[in-house]
């Protein structure tokens, strides 16, 4: 197992496959985008396929997650689903992702053995997602969200982060575009991962503010923490249910005592935290012909050492060095 020395058990990997993107959002990149990873550094098909199978067939994975970048930018990415897919235990798989490839790629992804979506969509004015995403996409990621759907790609979960004076008035419209859609909506609270460190606490959307605003059109019910699990998400149900809305308050509710997550970065570091400041170099073991138990031993070794939370609240606190893009969701 993956264990840490304050007992969690990491069975959730989140595998970064790209740093690329094709949108420029304004809390995660400047408009000019970024110096992206060579691609001799990245880890190739093969490469991930490996370390995929020796967390879950060694270490205890049981979901995995395909995130970037945007992950629907790498070549072949049907092609690792249905490899991992064939996986003895077969791990749930999901993508995380800003929608706009779904509409071509939803089906043969399901095909490959992906079971579900995350799809980011934090507006439903076209005119705010070009201010956001500096990109005229907002009809696409609409369609990409509507393939996956009708794919089977279910439950289709939307990701929204509420930005001051753009799009903090959109809470329940946002909520009641996701019923309608039979869509489950969750709010992220925007995190100190922008490439341009210009993050600040005071003025951000907090998971109070979207709650209050909510509560304006909506009755919400929690579930409770026993529903919610070590899920990042608290949720509530919507009117009485059946639909529910969460909220990821990653800054001001941390969850890190649940924490069950191990990341692979797509140049093949292992993260213990979305914040972490230290990396363990998985890809040069890989590439000097080490074999699978020694790569499980320093995976292992890793994730003992993982922090007993991120330190949002620590004054001393240092946003890590890598953007979020070049991290994986």
């Amino acid at each position: 197992m993956l264990i840490d020395t304050y007992g969690r058990v990491a069975t959730d990997l989140r595998v970064s496959l790209t740093d690329r993107c094709n949108l420029r959002c304004t809390y995660c990149m400047p408009e000019e985008g970024l110096q992206w990873l060579a691609k001799p550094d990245l880890l190739t098909d093969d490469e991930i396929v490996r370390l995929i199978g020796i967390a879950v067939t060694s270490l205890g994975i049981e979901e995995v997650r395909f995130t970037g970048g945007e992950p629907l930018l790498r070549p072949g990415l049907a092609g690792i689903v249905a490899r991992v897919a064939a996986l003895e235990p077969r791990p749930q798989m999901s993508l995380t992702t800003n929608g706009i490839g779904l509409r071509r790629t939803a089906t043969a992804l399901k095909e490959a053995g992906l079971d579900r979506v995350n799809v980011s969509l934090d507006t439903l004015r076209p005119d705010v997602f070009r201010t956001l995403t500096r990109r005229d996409r907002h009809r696409d990621v609409l369609d990409g969200l509507h393939a996956a759907r009708e794919a089977g790609l279910t439950p289709v979960k939307v990701n929204s982060v509420l930005m001051p004076g753009l799009n903090d008035d959109e809470a329940p419209d946002l909520l009641a575009w996701a019923v309608e859609h039979d869509y489950e909506l969750r709010f992220i609270e925007q995190m100190p991962l922008d490439a341009q460190h210009g993050w600040k606490r005071d003025g951000m959307i907090t998971a109070g503010d979207i709650l209050t605003s909510l509560r304006t059109r909506f009755e919400l019910t929690p579930e409770g923490e026993q529903a919610r699990g070590s899920a990042p998400a608290e949720r509530w149900l919507v009117d009485g249910g059946p639909h529910r809305v969460g909220v990821i308050a990653s800054v001001t509710r941390p969850f890190c005592s649940a924490c069950d997550r191990t990341r692979l970065t797509a140049d093949g570091q292992v993260r213990t935290c979305l914040f972490a400041t230290e990396e363990t170099d998985l890809r040069a073991v890989l590439r000097s012909d080490a074999g699978d138990e020694e790569i499980a031993r320093l995976w292992k070794q890793a994730m003992w050492g993982k922090k007993a939370g991120a330190g949002l609240d620590d004054p001393a606190f240092v946003q890590p060095d890598r953007p979020m893009s070049a991290i994986g969701g």
